[in-house]
């Protein structure tokens, strides 16, 4: 075990590693449900994604499946027992404001920029090499070895829930999707709508609010927000209102009159919403603005909720439902989607995270007494709860002396906020790709990962995938 040299095997293969890991991120495999077909349930971009990790499963001579175009698997090995590495093909919208294109996978200073390069196409590529070492060097293992890929991990995971009806489950395994070096317990994820009640009595102001819009996703800080605005008077104020309010805050914004007709947007900064607090919610932020004029009573009502109850608290403290433990941390609100029209009033799109200690249930039933109180009210939209790996099991053991072993580092046992396909197994955990110190640009533009890292992390999967399946 201690004679095979994992780092000088990746070198051996470092040009081909980086070529394949390229050609795939330059598939642009976002959700694209609307133009699904049987073949492609979540899109061309998707399938072709799924599609090219299998095939470069058979070019090795490993065992592929695709199961319902939603999942699929690459395995080799013999025996009873499973070693799961869990990865996905899909990833989030790219975003603005990239240097270069976001599927152009281009690199510049040692490090290999594109959409889904950290998450989660470089990591898996960095898995998939690992099981072709493993297999090059003829290594005697008595599990099998199966990278189970995902499509639908940035969304709803019905690629999971779909492929766990027909296959088997993993005895243990790990994601190579959050950060170096062992995530053995991840938050609960709660994503849910907040329904405004319309209002048959909707006084008109001065200002009426046609349309509101921001935000793609549950899991992201939205980067961008637009209005649509009808003034009856008061139009130049608006304008003044509207630069005073921009550069008070610092923010980006944009504003453009066509007689009574006003649109007005404001940019902020993309973030993943495990911690909303690293970027910059223009949703928020133009709700807030909003609120300040003088609106229809049914607008007034939803953002005056908004500003209230949202803005500038991304930890439930306005509802009563901020919680930490020393574990896991911190309760995140992150306000994923927001959306208003005269029509049917406005919603919000929430996704919650909470410590593994919660009490979920009490908090759901005081968010619901506060949300029916000022006239909404709310539905879940996914639930995925609380996962916890014992420090001492045979999985966190080995993988902690895999990394110290390789890096001379302490394998510090970290909690995340984030949800990654681990919580899929009982014994499941995340391990890397991000190493210590590096900043995590997950679902940021100009998503990167070092070369450096992908060959670091191809090793230790390496190294990882022998000793937990030999």
């Amino acid at each position: 075990m201690n004679s095979i040299n994992w780092t000088e095997e990746v070198s051996k293969r470092k040009e081909a590693l980086i070529k394949d890991t390229q050609t795939f991120l330059q598939i642009k495999s976002v959700l694209d449900e609307e133009n699904g077909t049987k073949e492609a349930p979540l899109g061309k971009g998707i399938q072709e994604a799924l599609q090219f990790m299998l095939n470069k499963g058979k070019e090795e001579g490993f065992v592929t499946k695709d199961v319902e175009h939603l999942a699929g698997h690459i395995e080799m090995g013999q025996g009873e027992d499973i070693l799961g590495i869990l990865c996905h093909v899909d990833v989030v919208p790219e975003g603005d404001g990239w240097t270069t294109d976001p599927y152009s996978a281009d690199i510049r200073d040692g490090k290999i920029f594109a959409r889904g390069a950290l998450d989660d196409k470089g990591p898996t590529m960095a898995a998939f090499y690992a099981m072709k070492i493993v297999n090059d060097l003829k290594l005697p293992l008595s599990k099998r070895v199966r990278m189970i890929l995902g499509t639908d991990e940035e969304s709803d995971w019905r690629c999971v829930d779909t492929y766990f009806k027909h296959e088997e489950m993993p005895q243990l395994g790990f994601a190579p999707d959050a950060d170096f070096p062992i995530i053995f317990a991840e938050k609960g994820i709660w994503d849910f709508y907040i329904k405004q009640e319309t209002m048959k009595d909707n006084h008109i102001g001065a200002v009426t609010v046609k349309q509101f819009e921001s935000g793609r996703r549950f899991n992201m800080v939205p980067d961008l927000a637009n209005a649509e605005l009808e003034v009856s008077n008061g139009i130049n104020e608006l304008e003044t209102a509207f630069n005073a309010f921009i550069n008070e805050h610092k923010v980006k914004g944009a504003y453009q009159a066509n007689g009574n007709h006003v649109s007005i947007s404001i940019e902020g900064v993309s973030a993943h919403g495990m911690e909303p607090n690293n970027g910059v919610n223009a949703g928020l932020y133009l709700a807030a603005f909003l609120n300040s004029l003088e609106l229809s009573q049914q607008a007034k009502v939803y953002f005056t909720f908004v500003t209230d109850y949202l803005w500038k608290d991304s930890r439930g403290k306005t509802f009563k439902i901020d919680f930490k433990d020393e574990a896991t941390g911190d309760v995140t609100l992150n306000i994923g989607l927001l959306k208003y029209d005269e029509q049917d009033g406005g919603t919000i799109g929430v996704n919650l995270r909470y410590p593994v200690t919660y009490d979920y249930e009490a908090s759901a039933k005081q968010l619901e007494t506060v949300l029916q109180q000022q006239g909404f009210t709310i539905t879940t939209a996914s639930h995925s709860g609380p996962h916890h790996v014992d420090a001492n099991s045979f999985l966190v053991q080995t993988l902690s002396e895999v990394y110290e072993g390789q890096t001379g580092e302490k394998a510090e046992l970290l909690a995340i906020g984030g949800g990654t396909y681990a919580r899929s197994l009982e014994a499941g955990v995340a391990f890397g790709p991000l190493f210590p110190g590096r900043e995590d640009i997950a679902h940021q533009k100009d998503e990167y990962m070092y070369i450096e890292d992908l060959l670091k992390a191809t090793a230790l999967y390496a190294e990882a995938i022998y000793r937990l399946a030999k």
